[in-house]
């Protein structure tokens, strides 16, 4: 892999880079060409583990193996995990076994875990065999659990006291091992079998009597995951509960992990992603967009394509089934493409806003009554403003005689025909698109294929038979 200078590859593929990392980066490059290590230990070890990644991620692969080999254990792992999946790849191969095994068994499990989801099969075995046994035991464990599931997602890494313990021997507890622990924030009392009976903060232990039990100071008021929900049900919770980190226990009750806010955020990010994606009816795509090759793309986007393509034939069937009116009256195919808009444009508002309320949890499908309901006033009110503007274009067109008639009555009649077609789709529309999210919720189907193209593909067919339709009852003996 070659690279250009390193802080125009830093601009390039780091653009959200802080002004530190810039500032730095052509001195950090001078220590290691000069072989000043200890320096360079020093300097790195003052900034961020972010800054550090954007810095050492942007120099040449054998450059940044070096780096990394001359940072402390623990500050290694920590930028190792800010690095691009591509780039820990790359870094792996220079540092070869034993240096790719230092900087990883200094990961927490759940970055570790990620990262081998991440490499190939044979340089993933091959790491995973170099941890400690302990390390080992630790990774599979998470291993274990299905894809997307919140067992990949939780570090084994807390601290957990009991409730017959005191105060003081809690804490004396939390001073010995909280160091290894993802966080202190919370603590997780468990009983002899390990299950998990409460969570507290450790600012209540901190302000309690030391001679007091750990249970005095117990609720038994918490928020748990099960290590088989899906890793959507801990984005919704964390934000539902206001917490930055949860629980995870297994079928029996048992303790086996946590979930924190910083892996949380990277499947609400990638969750997002991905649901944007289907929006834009494109299939998610499974890599950074830089990265997706030609092909995959075309097989990405090219479903979809071929899917609207074949959609789209439902409207020539239509306008086919009304070749002899539009010969009789070309005037209404000067307007269609206004009304088909208006259907098209106030369907995707609607998929799309009832898509986001359920990833959010803020509606189900059951509320599709009190959905409708919403959407028909707002639909009334859009679709009276937007019929008012057709009737002044047809006007406005007549006007300049874009739109030409033989009778001023034709033009009323035309106008009237164009409104109350727009008046329709638009309430037509809306109704589809506030539905269709729910439907495919309802069958256990991503409600993000409600996508934008989709919507408008559906109201192009159905919209073109509601402008035809009208036209016809309106125009019969005047221009038809």
């Amino acid at each position: 892999m070659l690279y250009a200078d390193p802080r125009t590859d830093l601009a390039r593929y780091h653009p959200e880079v802080t002004p530190t990392a810039e500032l730095l980066l052509p001195e950090v490059e001078e220590l290691i060409r000069e072989g000043q290590y200890s320096d360079l230990r020093d300097a790195l070890a003052a900034i961020h583990p972010a800054d550090v990644a954007d810095i050492l991620g942007a120099l040449e692969p054998a450059q940044t193996a070096v780096g990394f080999r001359f940072l402390q254990r623990d500050d290694a792992a920590a930028a190792f995990a800010y690095l691009s999946p591509e780039r820990q790849e790359v870094l792996i191969r220079e540092l070869g076994n034993e240096g790719a095994v230092r900087v990883v068994e200094g990961m927490s499990a759940d970055d570790r875990v990620r990262l081998l989801d991440e490499l190939p099969e044979e340089v993933a075995q091959r790491v995973l065999a170099g941890l400690s046994p302990e390390e080992r035991r630790a990774t599979q464990a998470i291993l274990g659990y299905p894809e997307r599931s919140v067992g990949r997602l939780m570090t084994p890494d807390y601290v957990g006291i009991r409730p017959n313990w005191t105060v003081a021997q809690a804490l004396d507890h939390i001073r010995k091992h909280g160091k290894d622990a993802e966080t202190i924030a919370y603590i997780y009392v468990i009983d002899n079998e390990g299950r998990l009976i409460d969570d507290m903060r450790l600012r209540s232990l901190l302000l309690a009597d030391p001679s007091d039990s750990v249970e005095n100071q117990m609720n038994r008021s918490f928020v748990k995951l099960q290590a088989t929900d899906d890793q959507e049900e801990a984005v919704l919770a964390m934000g539902r509960y206001d917490r930055f980190a949860l629980p995870v226990v297994d079928s029996r009750g048992v303790l086996i992990g946590i979930v924190t806010s910083d892996d949380v955020a990277d499947v609400a990010q990638a969750e997002a992603t991905e649901d944007i994606q289907k929006m834009g009816g494109v299939a998610a795509l499974e890599e950074p967009y830089m990265k997706a090759g030609h092909v995959e793309m075309f097989k990405k986007r090219g479903m979809w394509l071929a899917a609207l393509f074949v959609g789209q034939t439902i409207t020539i069937l239509v306008l086919g089934s009304f070749q002899k009116r539009l010969e009789q009256a070309a005037v209404l195919v000067l307007f269609m493409p206004l009304v088909m808009s208006c259907g098209g444009n106030s369907g995707s508002q609607a998929a799309t806003l009832v898509t986001r309320a359920l990833a959010l949890g803020e509606i189900a499908p059951i509320d599709w009554w009190r959905i409708i309901r919403k959407e028909f006033a707002t639909a009334l009110m859009l679709g009276g403003s937007l019929a008012l503007m057709g009737w002044a274009c047809v006007e406005f067109f007549t006007l300049v005689r874009v739109a030409k008639f033989d009778q001023p009555v034709h033009a009323q009649r035309m106008a009237a025909t164009v409104a109350a077609a727009i008046f329709t789709v638009v309430m037509w529309g809306t109704t589809l698109g506030s539905l269709l999210p729910l439907l495919l919720r309802r069958a256990r189907l991503d409600p993000a294929t409600a996508s934008s193209p989709m919507v408008a593909t559906l109201m192009d067919a159905s919209g073109t038979l509601i402008y035809l339709g009208i036209a016809i009852a309106i125009l019969t003996g005047t221009i038809l």
